[in-house]
């Protein structure tokens, strides 16, 4: 406001010289503040802040007088653009080379800097420099931008119907007072003084000093934390593991949860509702998967429905924004230097809206590549839901209590 005021009063030397004056007071930036406050160029702040520390400036300023023009109106040098016709419409193609039909761009295949757009530029026999393309693509309406997720890839069929469906049986075994679980992986995180991403107060100039490569430690090893989230209760239990992210493991964690939390406050329930992703571990295709989940049902003597969100949309699943985002927002710029500190920074987890978390560490040694055949497969009382039977379905323990 205070220059587009002093802007119609003051002549342009005069003008200058107050801008420069106004970016020296600032200090460290002060130049670019000026600039981009003024909309002037950064080379004539530059030129004026000279002119300041010359000497004789008070006399100087005296003999121009004040309130006059230096140049006529309409005086100086044109703009860029002005002088040169095709540089806007040559700068467009550069900037999207396929949307203008220029598939041969020598820019379509490599990062559009500004330098690259100016010898670009240069090559096609325009005269510009790096500032005056910074400039010209502000004019163009143009902004450094980074990729946005919003692109969820080809919508599976029934994709909504399945969500309704989730929605619904969720929503009766809620009435029912009977648990519902989401489950899920979080990301491994690497063990030892690595860094960890987000910030945290600590004392000026006084940084917590990590290792300078994020290459794993063999004795450390990696956390991998599973987790199961109760819905009704906003509780949640984590185990770590230090091995592999296996099918196996999963339904371990669910087991330690209804030990140690589960039939706690659900003692008379003798129906379990698994909310999941369709892959990982937990995945829909995965044979272990069930064939553990089997072995579960039949040892709690309860039957275990299972729900699978569509591929592609895990962000959907309850445990995803209502437990991991807080976990890590818990340890965030906090290096991971041992297996228990995990396991201490998610136990110590809480949100305003009465989150509380469990966590245990689980060493046990779990194996890739088990094999399930068909008669593993055979063996399991599973039966299909009659929508999308490969996303729900319901595993029944065996009379025995034991599998057959």
């Amino acid at each position: 406001m205070k220059y587009e005021r002093l802007s119609s009063l003051l002549d342009e030397r005069s003008y200058r010289l107050c801008i420069a004056a106004d970016a020296e007071s600032f200090g460290y930036g002060g130049v670019s503040r000026a600039a981009k406050a003024s909309g002037i160029s950064r080379t004539t702040i530059h030129a004026g802040i000279k002119e300041l520390r010359q000497s004789g400036l008070k006399s100087s300023a005296k003999s121009a007088g004040g309130g006059e023009r230096i140049r006529r109106p309409g005086a100086g040098r044109k703009s860029q653009k002005e002088r040169d016709e095709k540089l806007l419409a040559d700068m467009d193609t550069l900037l999207d080379p396929v949307t203008r039909g220029d598939a041969m761009s020598a820019l379509r295949w490599t990062c559009k800097s500004t330098t690259k757009l100016a010898l670009e530029l240069q090559s096609m026999g325009h005269a510009v420099s790096q500032a005056t393309v910074w400039r010209l693509l502000n004019e163009l309406g143009y902004s450094m931008q980074s990729n946005r997720k919003a692109r969820e890839g080809v919508a599976r069929p029934d994709r909504n119907a399945q969500f309704q469906y989730l929605s619904a049986t969720v929503n009766d075994f809620l009435k029912r007072d009977l648990p519902v679980i989401s489950v899920d992986t979080k990301k491994k995180e690497l063990i030892g003084w690595f860094k960890n991403g987000g910030r945290e107060w600590q004392k000026k100039g006084e940084p917590v000093e990590v290792h300078m490569h994020d290459f794993a430690d063999k004795e450390l090893g990696k956390a991998i934390p599973y987790g199961v989230y109760d819905i009704a209760r906003n509780e949640g239990w984590v185990s770590v593991g230090v091995t592999h992210d296996t099918a196996e493991f999963a339904v371990e964690t669910i087991r330690r949860w209804w030990k140690q939390m589960g039939r706690r406050v659900y003692p008379k329930a003798k129906e379990l509702l698994i909310t999941a992703n369709g892959g990982g571990s937990n995945g829909a295709r995965v044979r272990l998967w069930k064939v553990e989940l089997q072995r579960l049902a039949d040892e709690l003597a309860m039957i275990i429905h299972v729900r699978h969100f569509p591929p592609g949309t895990k962000k959907w699943n309850k445990i995803e924004h209502r437990m991991c985002c807080h976990i890590t927002e818990n340890w965030r710029g906090r290096p991971l230097e041992s297996l228990m500190a995990v396991v201490n920074l998610i136990s110590n987890t809480k949100t305003a809206k009465g989150l509380t978390i469990s966590a245990e560490l689980d060493e046990k040694p779990y194996e890739t590549g088990t094999r399930i055949t068909e008669d593993h497969m055979k063996g399991i009382a599973i039966t299909r839901c009659d929508f999308r039977g490969e996303w729900n379905y319901l595993l029944s323990p065996h009379r025995s209590g034991k599998k057959k």
